[in-house]
């Protein structure tokens, strides 16, 4: 089952309504069971293809309902006005020469994820609320974004996927956030496609196995991934939605 409802954020700079869509499994009108969390960032790009900036979503429902996760999956659109979804989700300001200055408000973002949009699904649905089985998913910006979550938001959030995350966004401050400690049970996964890369280039890669090797120095488990041929685009990520779900969600033994 999924709700879809519209919603403004006041915290951001613009209260244009945008959807609000929340993942319920099966079972869970025909229990009292509590269950973990996962926000993702592109909600419009999660679940319809109808809904889908290019007509291609990632297919997160018919994962769900074909494995059975016990999951609430809580997702929410991004600003589809001009370059403002680059703001969202961009903790720092960027100069970009197709797009001139823009200013980050990914904190903003963040802050109200981490505060009143959880204090709303923990209030409104049977959540387990704690750190443990709160976690966070986003690809391109919204994989950037992951990362600054789990970092920055590490008493919130203990685990994260980032797939083809926006290193080139982030530069050296994403890398320092990367080095800050975090506690021992955090968990994150990062991937991206060969297919993305130009020709001759690997600053991508090295990018991300560097913000890999930070990560694991600052305390976390990480598997981060080169996908051989893999495009930067939804029917790309989806072919990825098993690996970083089983990772996120394997027991701390089984992946040691």
């Amino acid at each position: 089952m999924i709700r879809i409802k519209k919603i403004r954020i006041p915290a951001l700079p613009t209260e244009e309504p945008r959807r609000l869509y929340v993942y319920l499994p099966k079972e869970y009108a025909r229990s009292e069971r509590r269950y973990p969390v996962l926000y993702m960032f592109d909600g419009h790009n999660v679940f319809y293809d109808s809904h889908a900036t290019y007509g291609k979503s990632w297919g997160m429902k018919e994962y769900l309902t074909r494995t059975g996760l016990p999951l609430i999956l809580v997702a929410v659109e991004c600003n589809h006005e001009g370059e403002r979804r680059m703001n969202e989700y961009s903790p720092w300001d960027l100069d970009i020469p197709e797009f001139g200055h823009l200013e980050g408000v990914g904190k903003a973002t963040m802050d109200w994820m981490s505060g009143p949009l959880k204090a709303y699904i923990d209030r409104t649905y049977r959540t387990l609320p704690d750190r443990e089985h709160t976690l966070i998913a986003g690809s391109s910006m919204g994989g950037l974004m992951a990362l600054y979550a789990v970092t920055q938001y590490n008493d919130v959030y203990s685990r994260a996927a980032a797939l083809s995350p926006c290193f080139w966004a982030g530069g050296e401050q994403l890398h320092e956030l990367l080095k800050k400690p975090l506690r021992d049970t955090t968990r994150v996964y990062m991937d991206y496609g060969t297919g993305e890369i130009e020709p001759g280039e690997t600053i991508d890669l090295k990018d991300m196995f560097t913000g890999a090797a930070e990560l694991s120095e600052a305390g976390a488990e990480v598997a981060a991934r080169a996908v051989p041929g893999a495009l930067h685009n939804e029917a790309a990520w989806e072919k990825r939605i098993p690996v970083f779900m089983e990772y996120l969600f394997a027991e701390k033994e089984s992946v040691r």
